[in-house]
């Protein structure tokens, strides 16, 4: 639990200091050719904007704001999508396009992995509350009462009789 916390406040981060280790592995490990410096051109935004709008849609889910963690499936994806792309980093040529694709791939998967959780916590879901000793049980249902329709009013005031 204490990884999925950690990793829900480095989403965020992520999103700048990802974007900004291409950039610095493209400098350290010579990826200065001209079509490194395109590809660089291209998939620091795209890092950068996949990255910030993950973070925004894992933060969305009201399970993480609960919890204050991400999921253990967002753990494994983010974990292992952020792994390729700091290997991605280091620019060896043998690896570079699998890597490449992978990431991509990763980032899309992902995506769709998070709007999924997304839509499975915002469907109409039963709600399992706890008693003070720790029972679970299912609250009834409450019907919403019905606002009381206002009918037509006729008032005749009666005059006095003359005598």
């Amino acid at each position: 639990m204490a990884l999925r916390r950690l990793f829900l406040h480095w989403l965020f981060p992520a999103a700048f200091v990802l974007p900004l280790w291409l950039f610095v592995g493209w400098i350290v490990f010579s990826g200065g050719s001209a079509w490194g410096l395109l590809w660089l051109f291209v998939a620091v935004p795209a890092v950068f904007v996949s990255q910030l709008v993950l973070s925004l849609l894992i933060r969305a889910r009201g399970s993480v704001r609960e919890n204050r963690a991400v999921s253990s499936r967002d753990l494994l994806g983010l974990g292992a999508w952020h792994l390729v792309i700091v290997v991605l980093g280091l620019f060896d040529s043998r690896v570079f396009f699998p890597l490449l694709v992978l990431s991509i791939v990763g980032a899309l998967v992902l995506f769709w992995s998070t709007l999924a959780q997304l839509w499975n916590e915002a469907r109409g879901a039963v709600t399992v509350l706890h008693a003070t000793d720790g029972t679970a049980y299912i609250p009834p249902v409450r019907e919403r009462p019905t606002q009381p329709v206002d009918a037509e009013v006729i008032v005749v005031s009666e005059s006095p009789r003359p005598r």
